[in-house]
């Protein structure tokens, strides 16, 4: 696992408390972001995904 595999997963775990903490203090603006930071995340991952893929070629 890779810097960027590391740091996607951190990322989508924050983002899953931001969206929570949104949803049940009815703050839809904590609640979109929390779903940004899970989007970014994902994202994250992809390209470790990516990169590691590079490099077995």
């Amino acid at each position: 696992m890779d810097k960027e595999h590391i740091k996607g997963a951190a990322k989508k775990a924050e983002g899953s408390v931001k969206e929570a903490a949104g949803k049940a203090t009815g703050d839809k603006s904590l609640e979109m972001k929390g779903k940004a930071d899970k989007v970014e995340g994902e994202a994250r991952k992809t390209a470790g995904d990516m990169k590691d893929a590079f490099k077995k070629k």
